[in-house]
């Protein structure tokens, strides 16, 4: 099964902090594929609030966001819209 992917940028002031990653895999949960997130070679399971933290992704960071599954398109559609719309925190 293909891997599909998108990278973007953390926006919001605080980075991708606990807040943040929670709505992360409160998105994740409801789909079948797997996601994951990446920054400078590091994976961090798009499910785990833990393993995201463990990215430490300050304000300007770039992450990758990969999804491998039959519905892999739409996860990257709306984890990477909550990222760009700053995890809808203003």
């Amino acid at each position: 099964m293909e891997t599909i992917g998108r990278e973007v940028v953390i926006e919001n002031e605080m980075g991708l902090h606990a807040r943040s990653a929670a709505k992360i895999v409160q998105i994740s949960e409801r789909f079948d594929s797997q996601i994951s997130l990446c920054r400078d070679g590091n994976v961090a399971d798009g499910k785990s609030i833990l393993d995201i933290l463990t990215l430490a992704c300050p304000k300007g960071s770039v992450i990758r966001v990969e999804a491998t599954g039959p519905d892999a398109e739409q996860a990257i559609r709306e984890i990477t819209g909550l990222i760009l719309r700053g995890f809808e925190e203003k």
